[in-house]
């Protein structure tokens, strides 16, 4: 069992910057996936940023590509979202994910799921 608790959403105006925080605990592996997502109003949640714990590889969506930096600390329990550059599309609820064995993916198809974390950028 993996817990995760998001933390770092808050209201920004266009063009700021935010970095959202997802502490882990539980048995994880060094290759397990660690990933964020986000959903929109009325809209699918989406892929937005992946790494293994290991570092590499990492994955972004074109959309977030040279924007957005995902990143753990040295434990690799804790999973960071830096965003710059936010534009009211980033507007969502970003949420935290852990795939423990498999590799990247950009599907949903991850284990654990944290609650969520509010990002409202306006214009």
């Amino acid at each position: 069992q993996v817990q995760l608790v998001e933390s770092g959403g808050a209201p920004v105006q266009a063009g700021g910057s935010l970095r959202l925080s997802c502490a882990a605990s539980g048995r994880m592996y060094m290759r397990t996936v660690m990933g964020w997502f986000r959903q929109a109003p009325g809209k699918e949640r989406e892929f937005v940023a992946a790494m293994s714990r290991t570092g590499i590889p990492t994955k972004y969506a074109d959309s977030v590509k040279d924007r957005f930096f995902i990143s753990t600390d040295n434990s690799q329990s804790t999973l960071y979202l830096q965003m710059n550059s936010l534009r009211p599309e980033d507007t969502a609820i970003y949420s935290c994910a852990v795939r423990l064995l498999g590799g990247i993916t950009t599907t949903l198809d991850y284990d654990y799921w944290g609650q969520g974390t509010q990002v409202t950028v306006s214009s």
